[in-house]
C-alpha cells in the first residue's frame, strides 16, 4: 500500500511538465485510485504504470514544444509595444486580463506573441477568436509572417470548411463559432492554456456565449488564461463580470479628425423637402466646391438608400461612385480596394464600420442611422428597423477617415444628438432569437439559462421565447428529476438536433427528412438556408438579375427554387471543368461563386454528420434531384417540421394571417407572390417596411395536425347524438399557434368526456328513440310513453307524463358508463335479456287523469264502412296543433259531406262555448251561460247533424227565443286547435295534403286520383263495346281497400268513347254520374236506332220554316238540335238496375216520335219571332248605313239576337224558357228602333246592363281577366251548368242561371217596358241576388 502512495506521489511531482489535457486526465484517474483505497494491487499497479507512461510521453511532448517555440519579435512602431511589459506581467499574474485599444494599436497581432513571451502556449495552444473568417485567416498569416514562418506551422487557423495547421501549433486563430463547436467534445477546452477573445465589442451571440462559457470554466480551469480585447468596450462592466479583472488601455495611432455637425432642418424634413440622402449629396458637393477631391465614405442605412444616393451622386458629382453592402458580389466589393485615377465616393452600410478597412479615406459622411437586427419574442419576427446608431459606432465611423492623414467627419445630426446617444449598441443577445444558444447550453449541460453568467443577461421574455421555439420543435422538455422547476433537458429529437452545426429549425428539418426519406433534398435546402442568398442582384443590373433568377423559380415553393439552382449548377459542372468557367457560369446567372462553394461545403458537412463521419470524400458529381409531387410533399412536410410556427392562412391575395397572431405579406421577391395557395409556410418572417414572409412554400393543411403534435390545441363544441353512427359525437376544432387547421370535425365524444357523453346518449338517443336500428326494450318504452303522452295531447294539459329528465334518470340508474349502441347491445347480451331496461306504465305517469274525460277523445271516427284515425297534439302555433283526422284520398268527398265535429264531443263543446262567447255583446248578454247553452247542445242529438253555427242558431231560437244573424258567428276567429285538421293520405298512408277547411281540401285534390287501389279492381269491372244491358246491376260505389284499411270508393259508370259504349270505374262521384247519364242514353240510342231514323224524317224543316232557319244557321243543324233535345229529355236517365232500364224502354216506344213533334211545335214561334226581329234590324242597318255610331250599335243588337237564338237553341232551352224567346226577340227589335233614334239614351241604358253582365261573367269565369265587353249567352250558361270540374253547389249554379235570366228581364224593363216582365226586376233585386250568390 505504501508503494502505491509513493508511485502516486512521484507521478504527481512530474505533472507540472505535461500537457494540460494529460494533466487533468492523469489527475482525475489518480484521484479515482486514491478514493477506492482497496482492491487488487496488481490491477492498481497496472493502472499506475499506464498513467506513468502517459505522463512520460506528455512530458516529452511538452519539452519538445518548449525547444521548438518560435522566437518572438515585436514591431516596435506599434502603440501597444509601450504597454508590453505591463501586459505580460498582467497575463502572468492574473487569470483574466482585459485590454482595450484603439484601432491601429496592434493589439490583435501582438498580444498572442506577448502570451508566448509570458511562457504560455507550451502546455496547450493559445487560442485567438475572430468574429469573421476573413479576419481569422489574414491575422494568422500576419502573425506567422511576423514570427518569420509560413502560416500553418507555429501559427494555425481554422474556419468553417478550412483548416491550416501543423502537428504542434502554438497559436490557433479561429472564428468564435469554431471555438464554440469545440466545446462539444472538449468541454474544458483542455487543448488551450490561453484564450484570447478579440473584437469583444461586437457582442455577437457567439461572443457573448463564449464569454459566459469562459466565466463558468474559470473555476474548473485555474490554469487557463483569458484575455479579452476590443477597440471600444465597456471596460468596467467586463472587469466586474470577471471578478474585477485588470484593465489595460492602449492608445491608437490616429491622425486628427475634424468633426462637423450638419443636422437636417426638421421643418423641411417634415414637409418632405429634404432627406438625409439629399444632405449627404449636398455635403459631397460642398467638399468639391472646397476643392477637396480625396476619397469619401458615406454611411447609409439601407441598400435602397445606397442606390438612390449613388444615382444622385452620379448626376451631380464628378467622381467614381461605388456601392458597398453585404449582398453585393465579391467582385464588386473588391472595386473599393482597387486604385483609381479619380476621386472615389463609396456609399456603404455599417459593414464599413469594422469589417473592412478601406484605404485612402479622408472624408466620412455619417447619416447616423443603421439597420439594427431586432427580434420580437412575442411575435417571433426578426426585424431590421432603421435606428440611430450608438456613440461607439459613430466613433468607429469617424475613425475610418483618420488612418493615413488628417480627416473630416460630417455628421448629419447635431452635437446634442450625439451626446444623447447610448454609448454602445445593445449586444446581439439582447435582441436575438436565443433558441440556438439554449440548445447548445443544454447540450453542454450548463444548467438553467436564467442562471448562465452572460455579460448582459437576456430579457426573460427572450429566454421564454427561445424555450418555446425549442419546445415547438420537440427538442426539450421539463427536467422532472431536477429540484429547480425551471430546468429543462433535451429530448431524443433535441440531442439529434444539437449534433448539427445549424439553426435549430434547419436541424429539425433534417431529422424529419430521415423519416420522410428525403435527406439529400433537405440537406441541400438546409445548407442553402444557412448561408447568405447565393443569388446576386447588382443594383445597376437588377432587371437582368431578376430575369436570370426567374428561370430557377418554382411556382409552388421558394424552397424548391433552391433545388432548381442546385440542380442547374451541379448539372453544369461536368461541362465546366475549370474554375474560371464555373465562375463565368455564376456571373452569367447572377450567382455568387463563393457562396455556391460554401453551400456545397455545408451540404457535405450535413451529410457527414448524418453518416456519423468526420470527413468524407466529396463526390465529383452530384446526382440531379428529381422533383415530382410526391417528393415535393415530403420536402414540404420536412420544412414544416422546422418552421411550424411560421405557417399562415390566406386572408386576401398576398396577405396572410400567420401563426401566433401575426399578419404577414408575401415578400414581392418570392416566386409565390400573387400566386400562393390557401396555406403557406415561411422560412423567415421579418420586419422591414412591413412584416414579410420570405422563403415561402404552399402546403396542405392536412399535414399540420400530425406535425403539430402537442402544439395543437383541441376544443369541442356541439356534443350531440349521431343517429347513423350510433354514438355521441362532438365537433372538434383544432388550432395550431392560433390558426384554425380543422374547423369542424365530428369525433367520438366518449373518450373526451365520458360522463357528458353518457348523459347525451340517454337524453338524445334513448329518451327520444333516435336510433337507426330496432331495439326491443326501446320500442317498448317509446310505445308506452306514446300511450301515456296521448293523454296529455287529448286533454291539452301538461304534467300527466313524467318529463324527459325523470326518464333520463331512470336510464342513468340502470346503465353503466357507455354512450354508443354497440356498447349497449353488448351489455344486453352479457345480461341475457333487456328486462332491466324496460319501463312500466307507473314509471311514466305523474298522476292519473279522469277516464271519462279521456273517452271524449276517440282514437277513430266511423264513417260508414271506414274508420278515420285521430291523432292529437298540444303545441300552440304548430301546424298540427289540436286534433288531426286522417282521411284517405278516396273518402274526402264523403268526409266533406259528414259533420265530423259531432264525433268529437269535447272538442265540439269547447268550440260552441268559444263561438257563444264571441257573439256581439247585445246577443251574448241575453244568453244565461255559454257553457250551459253548449251543454244543452250536446244533450240534444237532433242539433248535432248540422253545421255548428246553424245548430247554435236553432238552439238559441228554440231555447231562448234569440235570433242570431248568420254573419254574427265569428267562425274565422276560432283558434286553430278548435278546427279539425284534415290530413289526406294516399293508399300507402303518406300525407298528400292537409287543411282545417275540408271543402278547400276537396277542391285542391279534385284532380288527384287514388290510382293504385283503383287499378287493382279495374280488370274485374271495366268492359268495352257494350250494345245492350247484359252486365247486371251497377252499384253506386265500390269500396277500395289499402294497407291502412278503406282508402275510398270507385264509382262505376257507362261512358261513350269513340262512338263505343264502355263500362268504366271513376274515382270521382260527380264524373261518374255525368258520364253515366250519357252512357245510358247511348244504350237507348242503340236500342231505338230505327226510331231515331224515323224521328229525323219527322222533324225535317220545309217551306217557310226552312227558309227562316237558314237565317239562323244550317237547317240541318237546327234539325239535329231538335233530335238531341228528344234524346236529352227521354234517354238521359241514371238507371243502375237492368229492370229500370228495360221498364223505360217500354215507356219510350210510344214517346219518341210524339215528343219530336212537341219540340218542333215549341220551336216554330221562336223562328217566326227571330225572323221578324232580324228583318227590323236589317232595315235599320240599311237606313243608317252612313251613321257609323248607330250602325255599330245595330250590329251589336244583331249579334245579341244571334246569341239568343242560335242554331242549337232547341236543346238549350226548356219549354218554359222557349216560350219567353219571342218576347225577348221583340224587345231587341224595339231596342234597335229606339236606339237608332236616340243613341245616347240607348247607350246609357246599355251601360246599366253592362254592370251586371260583367258580374255574371266573373261568376262563370272568375279567373278570366278580360277587359272586352262580356258576351254571356245561353250557350255559355249551358256549358257552365254541365261543367263538373267547377266546385259549385248545384244550388249556386241554379242561382247564377236565374241571375242570367233576370238580366234578360232587366233588359226588357229598360228597353221595352210595354212588353212587361213576369216579375218585378230592378237593380235592387239584382243586387240582392248577387249577395245571395256570394254567400256560397
Amino acid at each position: 500500500m505504501q508503494s502505491i502512495k509513493q508511485d502516486i506521489r512521484r507521478i504527481r511531482q512530474g505533472l507540472d511538465s505535461v500537457m494540460i489535457a494529460d494533466f487533468y486526465n492523469i489527475t482525475r484517474q489518480l484521484k479515482s485510485i486514491e478514493d477506492r483505497r482497496a482492491g487488487d494491487e496488481k490491477s492498481v499497479f497496472r493502472k499506475l504504470g499506464h498513467l506513468k507512461r502517459i505522463a512520460d510521453i506528455s512530458g516529452t511532448r511538452y519539452r519538445s514544444r518548449k525547444q521548438k517555440a518560435p522566437a518572438v519579435r515585436f514591431l516596435q512602431n506599434l502603440p501597444i509595444i509601450a504597454k508590453k511589459r505591463e501586459i505580460i506581467e498582467s497575463i502572468q499574474k492574473h487569470q483574466v486580463t482585459i485590454i482595450t485599444g484603439e484601432t491601429g494599436s496592434g493589439k490583435t497581432t501582438q498580444i498572442p506573441k506577448m502570451c508566448l513571451a509570458a511562457g504560455l502556449g507550451l502546455r496547450g495552444m493559445i487560442g485567438l477568436t475572430q468574429p469573421r473568417r476573413l479576419a481569422a485567416t489574414s491575422i494568422a498569416q500576419r502573425i506567422a509572417s511576423e514570427l518569420g514562418e509560413e502560416c500553418g506551422q507555429s501559427v494555425a487557423y481554422k474556419i468553417r470548411f478550412e483548416e491550416k495547421s501543423s502537428a504542434e501549433p502554438f497559436i490557433k486563430v479561429m472564428t468564435d463559432g469554431i471555438l464554440l463547436a469545440e466545446t462539444v467534445k472538449d468541454r474544458d477546452l483542455l487543448a488551450y492554456d490561453t484564450i484570447i477573445v478579440d473584437e469583444a465589442h461586437e457582442r455577437s451571440l457567439n461572443i457573448d456565449f463564449i464569454l459566459g462559457y469562459l466565466r463558468t470554466l474559470l473555476a474548473r480551469r485555474k490554469d487557463l488564461k483569458i484575455i479579452i480585447t476590443s477597440a471600444t468596450i465597456d471596460t468596467e462592466k467586463f472587469s466586474e463580470a470577471f471578478n474585477k479583472a485588470p484593465v489595460i488601455k492602449v492608445s491608437g495611432r490616429m491622425y486628427p479628425v475634424e468633426v462637423r455637425y450638419r443636422p437636417l432642418d426638421p421643418e423641411k424634413e417634415e414637409k418632405g423637402e429634404t432627406t438625409y440622402i439629399d444632405e449627404a449629396v449636398a455635403c459631397v458637393e460642398s467638399l468639391q466646391r472646397e476643392r477637396r477631391y480625396e476619397d469619401v465614405l458615406i454611411f447609409m442605412p439601407t441598400e435602397q438608400d445606397i442606390r438612390e444616393t449613388c444615382g444622385l451622386l452620379a448626376k451631380k458629382c464628378s467622381a467614381l461612385v461605388l456601392p458597398l453592402y453585404a449582398r453585393l458580389s465579391g467582385s464588386q466589393q473588391k472595386l473599393i480596394f482597387a486604385a483609381a485615377s479619380q476621386q472615389k465616393i463609396i456609399v456603404a452600410t455599417n459593414i464599413a464600420e469594422t469589417s473592412l478597412t478601406i484605404p485612402g479615406i479622408k472624408y466620412v459622411i455619417d447619416a447616423g442611422l443603421a439597420r439594427i437586427l431586432e427580434y420580437n419574442p412575442r411575435s417571433q419576427t426578426t426585424g431590421l428597423p432603421i435606428k440611430p446608431i450608438s456613440a461607439s459606432s459613430a466613433e468607429q465611423r469617424k475613425g475610418r477617415c483618420g488612418r493615413v492623414q488628417n480627416g473630416i467627419c460630417i455628421r448629419l445630426y447635431s452635437q446634442e444628438e450625439f451626446s444623447q446617444k447610448p454609448l454602445y449598441t445593445p449586444p446581439e443577445i439582447m435582441r436575438s432569437n436565443l433558441a440556438g444558444v439554449i440548445l447548445r447550453m443544454l447540450e453542454l449541460n450548463l444548467g438553467a439559462v436564467t442562471s448562465f453568467p452572460f455579460i448582459d443577461k437576456p430579457q426573460p421574455k427572450s429566454i421564454r421565447d427561445g424555450l418555446d421555439i425549442l419546445r415547438d420543435l420537440g427538442a426539450l422538455m421539463k427536467d422532472d428529476s431536477a429540484e429547480d422547476t425551471n430546468l429543462y433537458k433535451l429530448t431524443d429529437t433535441g440531442w439529434k438536433m444539437a449534433a448539427f452545426p445549424l439553426d435549430p429549425r434547419a436541424s429539425r428539418m433534417l431529422i424529419e427528412a430521415q423519416k420522410e426519406y428525403c435527406i439529400n433534398e433537405i440537406a441541400v435546402i438546409a445548407a442553402a438556408l444557412s448561408i447568405q442568398d447565393p443569388r446576386e442582384r447588382p443594383y445597376d443590373k437588377a432587371d437582368e438579375a431578376s430575369k436570370a433568377h426567374a428561370q430557377f423559380a418554382h411556382p409552388e415553393s421558394d424552397f424548391l427554387t433552391y433545388l432548381n439552382i442546385w440542380n442547374r449548377y451541379h448539372g453544369s459542372l461536368e461541362n465546366l471543368p475549370t474554375q474560371s468557367k464555373q465562375r463565368k457560369f455564376c456571373r452569367d446567372h447572377f450567382l455568387s461563386y463563393k457562396r455556391m462553394i460554401e453551400w456545397r461545403d455545408i451540404y457535405h458537412q450535413i451529410i457527414d454528420t448524418i453518416d456519423g463521419k468526420n470527413k468524407t470524400a466529396k463526390p465529383k458529381k452530384h446526382p440531379k434531384i428529381e422533383i415530382n409531387q410526391d417528393i415535393s410533399d415530403r420536402i414540404h412536410r420536412c420544412v414544416l417540421s422546422g418552421y411550424l410556427s411560421n405557417i399562415a392562412r390566406k386572408k386576401e391575395k398576398n396577405f396572410y394571417n400567420a401563426a401566433k397572431s401575426r399578419e404577414v405579406m408575401i415578400y414581392p421577391g418570392s416566386g409565390l407572390f400573387n400566386r400562393a395557395g390557401q396555406w403557406i409556410v415561411a422560412g423567415e418572417i421579418s420586419l422591414t417596411s412591413r412584416v414579410f414572409a420570405r422563403n415561402v412554400a404552399n402546403i396542405q393543411s392536412d399535414w399540420l395536425e400530425k406535425l403539430g403534435g402537442d402544439n395543437c390545441r383541441y376544443a369541442y363544441a356541439a356534443a350531440h347524438w349521431e343517429k347513423n353512427r350510433g354514438q355521441v359525437v362532438a365537433l372538434e376544432k383544432v388550432t395550431l399557434f392560433g390558426l384554425t387547421i380543422v374547423e369542424s370535425r365530428s369525433v367520438a365524444y366518449d373518450k373526451i368526456n365520458p360522463e357528458e357523453a353518457k348523459s347525451i346518449f340517454i337524453r338524445e338517443a334513448l329518451v327520444t328513440g333516435e336510433v337507426a336500428r330496432r331495439i326491443p326494450f326501446l320500442e317498448h318504452n317509446l310505445s308506452l310513453h306514446d300511450r301515456v303522452q296521448t293523454m296529455e295531447e287529448k286533454l291539452r294539459r301538461r304534467g300527466i307524463v313524467a318529463n324527459e329528465e325523470t326518464i333520463a334518470e331512470l336510464y342513468e340508474q340502470r346503465l353503466p358508463m357507455l354512450s354508443d349502441i354497440r356498447s349497449l347491445l353488448n351489455l344486453i347480451k352479457e345480461k341475457d335479456n333487456d328486462e332491466f331496461l324496460r319501463f312500466q306504465e307507473k314509471d311514466l305517469i305523474a298522476y292519473e287523469p279522469d277516464e271519462e274525460e279521456i273517452s271524449q277523445f276517440p282514437d277513430q271516427i266511423k264513417l260508414k264502412d271506414a274508420s278515420l284515425r285521430c291523432t292529437y297534439n298540444f303545441e300552440l302555433g304548430k301546424r298540427d296543433d289540436g286534433v288531426t283526422v286522417k282521411v284517405p284520398l278516396g273518402l274526402v268527398s264523403s268526409a266533406a259531406r259528414e259533420n265530423i265535429d259531432r264525433h268529437l264531443p269535447s272538442l265540439l263543446k269547447e268550440k260552441a262555448v268559444h263561438l257563444l262567447k264571441a257573439l256581439p255583446k247585445s246577443i251574448r248578454q241575453r244568453i244565461p251561460s255559454p257553457a250551459q247553452a253548449a251543454q244543452l247542445l250536446m244533450e240534444d242529438k237532433s242539433y248535432l247533424n248540422k253545421p255548428l253555427p246553424q245548430a247554435l242558431s236553432e238552439l238559441l231560437r228554440d231555447q231562448y227565443k234569440i235570433t242570431v244573424p248568420r254573419d254574427a258567428w265569428a267562425v274565422e276567429k276560432l283558434p286553430d286547435y278548435l278546427n279539425i285538421r284534415y290530413s289526406v293520405i294516399d293508399e300507402k298512408g303518406k300525407e298528400i295534403g292537409d287543411s282545417r277547411d275540408i271543402s278547400l281540401l276537396q277542391k285542391e285534390l279534385a284532380k288527384t286520383v287514388n290510382t293504385s287501389a283503383l287499378d287493382k279492381i279495374k280488370g274485374d269491372w271495366e268492359k268495352e263495346g257494350i250494345a245492350e244491358w247484359n252486365f247486371g246491376d251497377l252499384p253506386a260505389q265500390i269500396p277500395l281497400k289499402g294497407t291502412h284499411g278503406l282508402t275510398g270508393y270507385a264509382y262505376p259508370a257507362l261512358t261513350v268513347e269513340d262512338d263505343s259504349v264502355n263500362l268504366r270505374l271513376f274515382a270521382d262521384e260527380k264524373q261518374s254520374a255525368f258520364h253515366h247519364l250519357r252512357g245510358v242514353a247511348a244504350l237507348y240510342e242503340i236500342h231505338f236506332a230505327d226510331k231515331i231514323k224515323q224521328l229525323k224524317k219527322n222533324v225535317a224543316l220545309t217551306g217557310a220554316m226552312k227558309t227562316i232557319a237558314a237565317g239562323i244557321g244550317p237547317p240541318k243543324q237546327l234539325e239535329q238540335s231538335v233530335i238531341k233535345r228528344v234524346k236529352k229529355d227521354l234517354f238521359f236517365k241514371p238507371w243502375r238496375r237492368r229492370e229500370e232500364f228495360i221498364a223505360h224502354i217500354n215507356y219510350l216506344n210510344a214517346q219518341i216520335l210524339p215528343y219530336g213533334q212537341q219540340v218542333l211545335t215549341a220551336v216554330e214561334p221562336v223562328l217566326k219571332a227571330f225572323d221578324d226581329t232580324y228583318t227590323v234590324i236589317s232595315k235599320l242597318i240599311t237606313k243608317n248605313r252612313g251613321n257609323n255610331p248607330v250602325l255599330n250599335f245595330l250590329k251589336e243588337i244583331r249579334t245579341e239576337l244571334s246569341g239568343l237564338v242560335s242554331a242549337d237553341f232547341p236543346e238549350l232551352y226548356t219549354f218554359e224558357r222557349m216560350k219567353e224567346l219571342p218576347r225577348y226577340c221583340k224587345a231587341l227589335a224595339l231596342r234597335a228602333e229606339r236606339g237608332s233614334l236616340n243613341l245616347a239614351a240607348a247607350q246609357k241604358k246599355s251601360r246599366e246592363v253592362l254592370i251586371y253582365s260583367k258580374q255574371l261573367q266573373e261568376m262563370i269565369t272568375p279567373e278570366t281577366k278580360d277587359t272586352t265587353p262580356p258576351k254571356i249567352g245561353i250557350q255559355e250558361i249551358s256549358r257552365f251548368k254541365d261543367d263538373i270540374s267547377l266546385d259549385y253547389p248545384e244550388e249556386k249554379k241554379a242561382m247564377i242561371e236565374e241571375f242570367f235570366w233576370m238580366i234578360e228581364e232587366y233588359k226588357v224593363s229598360l228597353f221595352a217596358q210595354e212588353l212587361k216582365t213576369p216579375y218585378p226586376v230592378s237593380p235592387k233585386k239584382l243586387n240582392q241576388l248577387i249577395e245571395a250568390i256570394e254567400k256560397f
